[in-house]
């Protein structure tokens, strides 16, 4: 009888005890199964506006089955409304699976560098490096732009580096067939894995230095790029899916979660918050435009007009037509108000006027009532220029937030016989073709982009910092700027923030 009771108490316990022990066994055996640190995922997009690689489904398939063997979740798309910040804080690291061509719009390239300013990862194989050409933060991203390749071919690499999880089960050279991309632009951060010897196989262009895989830190995140995997061939391959497993690991890193508390570039406004009003049509040859404090519009045409435009009446009205002349690409080419114009109620024009001298006009006018008072102009710099050929006429005037002046200048340079190279053509009678003349002359005002500082009595301040130029050079009111200029022989009456 005295027995019962005790077997009852450890029926009783038995279950606890258990418990406990399983408890803490699965703390042990499995300690990173917590709700704190979930299993790493990534997503695989593969959208193409160019060259498709049929490899795609497979390399898909391959890399999902990595992921599965070493404990990631993964997902995949072709759809670019992916990246945005609610979808991309899931992932650890985006692989840009041979993506080609122009893939993101603007808002979802701020997305994505929000997403490796916040820490995230990026693996780029193949035909990543033959996207977004005009994105330069993401040829930086992936560390260099296709350039061109040969045939498909047996080729050598040499494995730089032993110590990177993309590498670490190479030799010391890695032969197999593929193809192998040239490269320009490279970002010299990044840090070699792989080199090809350009001497076993034909068609390379960049000598002994030619990488093919690489890795790097990038503006918050973590890069790994491989130019390897053009055949379908290649995602069956043991050695090139642990290349491709290891870049991913590199990407992933710690799993930390994304900071977005340290990006840098701005989220975009969502824009559908927007409504595009059309406020003037139908115009001939639209230059530049400037807006008045009560919201008027006033606007240029290259052949003369000044035009207001009233969004009380919505109707547009020319103010002026200024006598300009206006062949080939001549014109009136440049507006901007002046920055105190509530008080002084000056504007200022760049243009090329009648007659038989040959060089443009950068002038200030009063506008008063809705109308240019021509006798008020004060010409403050002359541009010479050669009018018997077209073209790369220019003149854009702004300010900023000092007072100065900015004004770009087209370099008067018809290009039309180069044949895509430097137009440089030093022939007799053929300076009309040779921009040597005025953009790679620093003593001419062509093909420049100027910074003065304009005074109340027309005359201007050269600010200090300008290239080729004297600090604080003071110009007379409409002193003619003398040239063409014969190179670095003498200061031009205004001189060129950029050459």
């Amino acid at each position: 009888m005295s027995v019962l009771p005790v077997l009852n108490r450890r029926s009783r316990l038995f279950p606890l005890v258990f418990i406990s022990v399983t408890l803490l066994l699965s703390a042990i055996l499995f300690p990173a199964c917590s709700s704190d640190d979930p299993p790493a995922r990534i997503l695989v997009f593969s959208k193409t506006e160019g060259y498709r690689h049929a490899n795609i489904p497979a390399g898909i398939a391959a890399i999902r089955k990595l992921c599965r063997a070493n404990g990631m979740l993964m997902d995949s798309t072709e759809d670019a409304a992916d990246f945005n910040e609610k979808n991309l804080r899931r992932y650890n690291a985006v692989v840009f699976l041979s993506t080609t061509g122009d893939v993101l719009d603007p808002t979802q390239e701020a997305e994505f560098e929000r997403y490796i300013q916040a820490g995230g990862g990026f693996v780029g194989i193949h035909a990543a490096s033959d996207t977004e050409y005009g994105w330069a933060w993401f040829g930086g991203l992936v560390g260099g732009y296709f350039n061109g390749h040969p045939d498909i071919q047996d080729a050598r690499l040499t494995v730089e580096d032993h110590d990177h999880p993309a590498t670490r089960h190479l030799g010391k050279e890695w032969k197999r067939r593929d193809e192998w991309y040239n490269f320009r632009d490279l970002n010299p951060s990044a840090k070699v894995l792989l080199r090809i010897d350009e001497k076993s196989y034909e068609g390379g262009t960049m000598g002994a230095d030619h990488p093919m895989s690489w890795y790097h830190e990038y503006d918050g995140g973590r890069a790994f790029y491989t130019a390897l995997g053009h055949t379908e061939e290649s995602f069956s391959e043991p050695e090139f899916l642990q290349h491709i497993l290891g870049g991913i690991k590199y990407a992933v890193g710690d799993q930390k979660r994304l900071k977005y508390g340290q990006c840098r570039t701005p989220e975009l406004p969502d824009p559908t918050r927007f409504v595009k009003t059309v406020l003037a049509s139908e115009l001939t040859e639209p230059m530049e435009f400037d807006m008045f404090p009560d919201g008027k519009i006033i606007l240029i045409e290259r052949r003369g007009a000044i035009k207001i435009f009233d969004p009380n009446t919505g109707l547009i009205n020319i103010a002026y037509m200024l006598p300009v002349h206006s062949e080939h690409e001549d014109g009136l080419m440049g507006l901007a108000l002046d920055p105190n114009w509530e008080k002084n109620h000056w504007i200022y024009l760049y243009y090329s006027p009648l007659g038989n001298k040959e060089v443009n006009y950068l002038s200030r006018f009063n506008f008063v009532a809705d109308t240019l008072d021509r006798a008020s102009e004060v010409v403050i710099l002359e541009v010479a220029v050669q009018r018997e050929e077209c073209c790369h006429a220019g003149g854009c005037i702004e300010f900023d937030e000092q007072g100065l002046l900015y004004l770009s200048t087209g370099d008067n340079t018809n290009p039309f016989a180069s044949e895509g190279y430097a137009p440089i053509d030093e022939r007799p009678g053929r300076g009309a073709w040779d921009a040597q003349k005025s953009s790679a002359n620093t003593m001419d005002l062509r093909g420049k982009i100027l910074r003065i500082q304009p005074l109340a009595d027309g005359s201007y301040i050269c600010p200090a910092g300008n290239l080729f130029a004297d600090k604080d050079v003071h110009m007379a009111a409409a002193g003619p700027t003398p040239g063409p200029f014969p190179a670095f022989h003498r200061q031009p009456a205004a001189s060129v923030v950029l050459g």
